[in-house]
This record gives C-alpha cells, structure tokens and sequence, in this order.
C-alpha cells in the first residue's frame, strides 16, 4: 500500500514539477523509483523476492503515470481545458497515441533507472537480531 501511495505521489510530483517548470524532466523519474523503493523497505521491512519486484514494477508505473499527467497538464494548459475534463475525456487508444507521439528514447535510460532503483531500494538490510545475534548456544 505504501507503495503504491509513493508512486500516486511521485507520479504528481513529476506533473507538477513538469508543470511549473514548462520541461518534461527525466530525472524525475529516478525520484519516483526512489520515493516507492523508499517507502515499501519502510513499511513492508521485507526480505523476499516479491518487495522488489513490487518496487520494480510500481516505479515504472509511477514514472509512466508522471510522463501522462504531465503531458495532459501541459495539453490542458494549452487548450485551456481543466485537468480532469482532458484526462477525464481521453479513452484508451487516445491515451496510447499521446503516450506514443511523446515518447523520447531517453525515457527509457530514466525509466530504467527508476525500475532498478525501486527493486534495489525494497529490500531492508538484515539486522544482527535477524541473523540470531546474542543468542548464546553453550
């Protein structure tokens, strides 16, 4: 849950930053793999496999959510439309071709670091108390 909590809040935060700043940063999305990998290790204190594929994969949904708000913000200022009644009109395949049209290669380098980010950062560090620390075995 926290995850996904971070990648809502990562995806505005890259839209809102797109927005005030007139730029599409990329850097943005390393912020969001690191806010979800961030927030799932705190919360989910896991060690298993399934935390970073979590982290992983809510990363790349956060970034890509970012790259759509942003674009739509950007639309809506220009037409200007609310945000909402633009995001709100635009069906599935409206979505996809504006997603299409804005793709950069280099997303795929931001991206990429912000699946790795999120995957690496969702796993806690193992504590002596884990490893049965002070455990006296005589």
């Amino acid at each position: 849950m926290a995850g996904a909590c971070a990648s809502v809040v990562g995806a505005a935060a890259w839209a809102g930053v797109t927005l005030a700043t007139g730029y599409q940063i990329g850097w943005m999305a390393i912020g969001v793999g690191f806010l979800v990998g961030f927030a799932i290790r705190i919360v989910g204190k896991g060690l298993d496999g399934i935390y970073g594929v979590l982290g992983a994969a809510l990363s790349l949904l956060g970034c890509l959510a970012g790259n759509f708000f942003a674009v739509c913000g950007i639309l809506a200022q220009q037409e200007g439309l609310p945000f909402l009644e633009l995001v709100g009109g635009l069906d599935f395949a409206a979505a996809k071709e504006l997603m299409i049209a804005t793709f950069s290669p280099m997303d795929l380098l931001f991206y990429g670091i912000a699946v790795y980010e999120g995957y690496q950062l969702s796993f806690r560090e193992v504590t002596e108390q884990d490893l049965g620390a002070g455990v006296s075995v005589d």
